[in-house]
């Protein structure tokens, strides 16, 4: 377990490799103009183009220019030139909500996707399956800029059950403070994570309901019924544990991809100020470095996770340990 769990951190870096290469690529070779322009920005005067094409040494090969940019992404010293920030800062700034986004919904669409899956596989074809299945498809086919504006708007603006808008922060000077603000901090966020969870939920419980259903006739669970095991028992045991494989590995990519900007939608229309709705800012002002390293966080959020859900997979599955 531990050489295969070494094995695919190392694969993990060298893909994180590959990664920044093509997105150096995307970013500053490929289009057929002067990347010191795009990266100072359309209203950057001649000397301010000259002073970054000087930094990021775009006066020089190719592999360079590569090199030079990650050390200025990896030290932290990346600029907007729109914006006049730090954009690493920036960034570290914007994730508390976005963890908080992240967190919290990734919990109650794995919780109720897992939830709903097993009584809808355990009912399969009576009225609690039926009703599961409306449900999830109604979850799936919402989008969420409507589903999030329905919710603020109903149960925050016109109810005023919950508020509308803006993230309120967890006091980290003291542990009473601490535990005094998680409530505050829960009661801002229940609305945005029922809009993000809600697609989530939809989709887990439908393909662990099918995974369940096509397992309950495998030779394993035969035997195990035939070993005098109850049905609580082979369910437990045996057919769920394998049947969260695919959702573990969904559930490491999704919560990733939520991190690295994926809840766009969901921080604007809640005005959470994550690096979602950063990343949309820099986009809508042709923010080139913003953008380059938002991509950057992303994809090392996405390719990190995706190395533990395989671990979490071969610890679950022993197959998959003996095949690498």
């Amino acid at each position: 377990m531990v050489r295969f769990a070494v094995r695919r951190f190392l694969s993990c870096i060298a893909l994180l490799v590959a990664i920044s290469i093509l997105t150096f690529l995307i970013f500053e070779v490929a289009p057929a103009s002067n990347p010191a322009l795009r990266l100072a920005g359309r209203t950057a005067t001649p000397l301010q183009i000259a002073s970054v094409e000087r930094q990021w040494g775009f006066n020089k090969p190719v592999y360079v220019q590569y090199l030079k940019t990650m050390e200025k992404v990896f030290d932290g010293t990346v600029i907007s030139y729109t914006q006049q920030l730090n954009v690493e800062h920036q960034i570290l700034i914007d994730l508390p909500p976005t963890l908080s986004l992240a967190i919290g919904a990734g919990i109650i669409w794995f919780f109720f996707g897992v939830l709903f899956g097993v009584l809808a596989a355990v009912r399969a074809g009576r009225l609690l399956d039926r009703a599961l299945t409306v449900l999830s498809l109604i979850g799936v086919s919402t989008p969420v800029f409507f589903l999030g504006a329905m919710l603020s708007f109903y149960l925050g603006f016109k109810a005023g059950i919950f508020p509308n808008s803006d993230y309120s922060n967890i006091s980290t000077s003291s542990f009473t403070g601490f535990w005094s603000s998680l409530p505050q901090w829960a009661y801002h966020m229940i609305l945005p994570w029922l809009t993000l969870s809600a697609v989530f939920v939809g989709v887990y419980s439908r393909v662990l309901r099918s995974t369940i259903l096509d397992m309950l006739n495998d030779d394993f669970v035969r035997t195990a019924r035939a070993k005098g095991l109850s049905e609580r028992q082979v369910m437990t045991r045996h057919v769920l544990r394998n049947s969260l494989i695919p959702i573990v590995s969904l559930w490491g990519l999704d919560f990733a991809s939520v991190i690295g900007g994926g809840a766009i939608l969901t921080e604007s229309i809640f005005n959470l100020q994550g690096v979602g709705q950063y990343a949309a800012q820099s986009i809508q002002l042709e923010d080139v470095p913003a953008v380059l390293v938002i991509v950057m966080f992303g994809a090392f959020f996405v390719v990190l996770l995706g190395a533990v859900v395989d671990v979490v997979h071969a610890w679950l599955d022993p197959r998959v340990r003996l095949s690498a």
